[in-house]
């Protein structure tokens, strides 16, 4: 099963989005965003980006 993407209004009535794997485990949550558009444009950019992120260990 692929992950996805949930779009969602949180308790303050802002936009966020949250990933979820397979599993149905939450991966990653976004800032909150005034506008469900920002939210939006907040998933493309993950998409676009994260797939050739490198990984910056600081430990």
């Amino acid at each position: 099963m692929a992950g996805k993407f949930e779009l969602y209004r949180d308790k303050g009535g802002k936009f966020r989005f949250r990933l979820k794997a397979g599993n149905g485990q939450i991966i990653a949550v976004s800032e909150a965003y005034e506008s469900k558009a920002s939210a939006v444009n907040g998933i493309k950019s993950v998409k676009r980006n994260a797939a050739d992120a490198k990984v910056d260990d600081q430990t």
